[in-house]
């Protein structure tokens, strides 16, 4: 349910939603670019422009082409940052809200003790 709620208030801000929309962008140009240039599927060329923005790289995929080539070296270094900027957006936004979401259960604890009776017994 956390994911979920997190994941509603991520696109409700707009500036989250712009950078959400502008890491798209990115990978779906990458992934028509490496369609054409090396001749693969959509699928396959999917998977390589996310692999290679992730920075994990397996190597299973690698451009033949000259101009896939080049196309890479241009990619990677325009789009690692996007999707790096992206990644630490979504964790810290992750974190705000599930410090926000502590301090909800803390307040309702903290209102839930006060209206319970008091309990102790003296032994004087």
């Amino acid at each position: 349910m956390f994911f979920f709620k997190t994941l509603i208030s991520f696109l409700q801000d707009d500036e989250y939603r712009d950078l959400l929309i502008t890491t798209i962008i990115i990978i779906i140009i990458g992934t028509i670019a490496y369609h054409y240039l090396e001749g693969w599927g959509l699928l396959d060329s999917l998977y390589f422009s996310v692999v290679t923005l992730t920075t994990i790289g397996f190597g299973d995929f690698t451009p033949k082409t000259d101009g896939g080539k080049i196309f890479t070296i241009f990619y990677i270094v325009m789009g690692i940052g996007m999707i790096l900027s992206f990644i630490n957006t979504v964790q810290h936004h992750f974190t705000i809200m599930r410090h926000q979401e502590k301090r909800d259960l803390v307040k309702q604890f903290k209102k839930t003790s006060d209206t319970l009776p008091d309990t102790k017994k003296d032994n004087d």
